[in-house]
């Protein structure tokens, strides 16, 4: 298995963990966004501070962090190779938000900012993430039920075959810490160090039991 069949393998384990953005992309088969080319996409300092937040995400503790794995480098390459244009475009605005706030908080950039503060302004934005994401929720759910009450459905016969609206098709609002914790943690549990340190891993395993219970203390088991 190469990496990116783990990176989807990871994507499917995950599941509830990671946002309708990122499911999206996966079920889409992680394929590039047209033939524009995104090797700019970032600026060098902008790469830097990716790096940054997936360590602060992910900080190192008994084991290595985000940043001794790699994970900066692996979430650029994503955003650049499989992410939506309209998904990059609300990334890159995130970063330049992130970087403006810092400067009025603090007076300084981020790479400037020490892990506390670093911390602060990424928890702020994580949970403005999480209130935006269950209000769009909540609002979904409130459409369903007022369709299902007011829209007589038609036939099975007349559905079938007929394309999915684009209202339907859409993977959500693409919000920026969104992206970033997922990113971060499946390039972290793809990687050498996120498998064999962070995980109890068996590099040759017997056979499959998926019902065995976890020791108090014990880490998850590498995928």
């Amino acid at each position: 298995m190469d990496r990116r069949d783990a990176v989807k393998s990871v994507a499917f384990l995950l599941g509830g963990a990671l946002s309708a953005t990122t499911i999206g992309v996966f079920l889409e088969g992680c394929n590039p966004s047209g033939n524009k080319d995104n090797s700019k996409l970032f600026s060098p300092d902008q790469e830097k501070v990716i790096t940054e937040i997936a360590d602060i995400i992910i900080p190192t503790t008994s084991s290595p962090g985000a940043k001794a794995a790699g994970v900066g480098p692996f979430i650029s390459m994503m955003l650049k190779e499989c992410y939506p244009e309209e998904a990059q475009k609300a990334f890159v605005k995130g970063l330049d938000d992130l970087e403006a706030s810092s400067k009025k908080e603090f007076s300084k950039s981020f790479l400037e900012l020490d892990v506390k503060q670093r911390q602060q302004l990424l928890g702020k934005l994580r949970d403005e993430t999480i209130a935006a994401q269950k209000a769009e929720s909540d609002k979904t759910e409130a459409e369903r039920k007022a369709k299902e009450n007011t829209v007589v459905q038609k036939p099975e016969k007349e559905q079938a075959g007929k394309p999915m609206a684009a209202k339907e098709k859409k993977q959500g609002t693409p919000y920026f810490f969104a992206i970033a914790r997922d990113l971060t943690l499946l390039g972290y549990f793809t990687s050498e160090i996120g498998a064999t340190q962070a995980c109890a891993y068996l590099d040759i395993p017997g056979h499959y039991d998926g019902n065995i219970p976890l020791k108090p203390g014990q880490k998850i088991w590498a995928t």
